[in-house]
């Protein structure tokens, strides 16, 4: 069995299109649908339903699809391996999902990851926390930086990076604003906003709700900076604000607890390199050197 013929099935299954396949592999379609026949005969197993065009995979074939996600990515990551070590540090790209309570984050993620490893590259992907742990699943992505639960989903390692926190945030002219810290009953008074997450679900868990759901904190700073509405925040949002900003944070007393921040990676012995050498830069990071939690 050819490594190649093994990326050409998994292209064709994810886009569900010989043509576009094809394309993405750069070869003829012939010499496309010939490969994943001889694959076929390697594995001694119908892996496609042929018809004018795709139909789908058999059962066999999805069995193939989930090993062959794997192997790839295996492959992928030793090749990385043996060309940076002949290169002098790790090279290739690691690809990561964040959360939005996550994202103010990923610049210090990044810059720390990058003086270690110059010649490798960070793909970070938005994503809510279930998408982030169902793409890991599909190897689809090397990790996620996310919220974590009290216990990481079967076969993951999650290390914390940031511990969880709420937030209540306002402009600078609010009646709040010189408060250092404000009663949870009081900022549930005010027209709130809110980012898709921890404390949307906690605010739904007391049938509460926000006036305003964003998809990102920087959709809650610009609403902030609108002037209309106060927010609950997490503490990462502390790193989108500016010195002297328009927009201040504040504690809050009697907010429910939030989970920590993290990174969520797919348990493996060995792990990745440049997996490992995320986990090596994260440790110790915001407080979040206590080790990692696995499951």
């Amino acid at each position: 069995m050819l490594i190649r013929h093994l990326d050409f099935f998994v292209t064709l299954a994810e886009e569900q299109h010989f043509g576009r396949a094809a394309e993405l592999c750069g070869v003829t379609q012939p010499a496309l649908s010939l490969a994943i026949r001889k694959l076929e005969e390697d594995l001694g197993a119908t892996l496609i339903l042929r018809g004018k065009r795709f139909m789908g995979l058999t059962a066999e074939g999805e069995k193939v699809l989930v090993w062959g996600r794997q192997i790839l990515a295996d492959y992928g990551h030793l090749r990385d391996d043996l060309f940076g070590r002949r290169k002098g540090g790790l090279t290739g790209e690691l690809r990561l999902g964040v959360a939005a309570a996550a994202m103010p984050l990923v610049p210090q993620l990044s810059a720390r990851f990058e003086a270690h490893n110059p010649l490798a590259r960070i793909r970070f992907r938005a994503m809510t926390p279930p998408e982030i742990t169902a793409a890991i699943r599909r190897f689809e992505l090397d990790g996620g930086v996310t919220e974590l639960d009290p216990r990481p989903p079967a076969g993951m390692v999650a290390q914390p990076i940031a511990p969880g926190e709420v937030l209540f945030a306002c402009r600078a002219d609010h009646p709040f604003a010189h408060d250092a810290t404000i009663p949870w009953r009081d900022a549930l008074t005010q027209p709130l906003c809110v980012a898709e997450g921890g404390i949307a679900a906690a605010l739904a868990a007391r049938k509460l709700r926000a006036s305003v759901l964003c998809d990102t904190l920087d959709a809650v700073l610009a609403h902030l900076r609108h002037g209309h509405w106060c927010a609950l925040v997490p503490g990462s949002f502390r790193a989108l604000l500016a010195p002297g900003d328009t927009v201040g944070v504040h504690g809050l007393s009697g907010a429910p607890a939030l989970s920590g921040l993290g990174l969520l990676l797919a348990r493996r012995d060995p792990q990745a390199p440049m997996v490992q050498a995320l986990m090596d830069c994260a440790e110790g990071w915001q407080g979040g050197g206590g080790g990692a939690i696995l499951s």
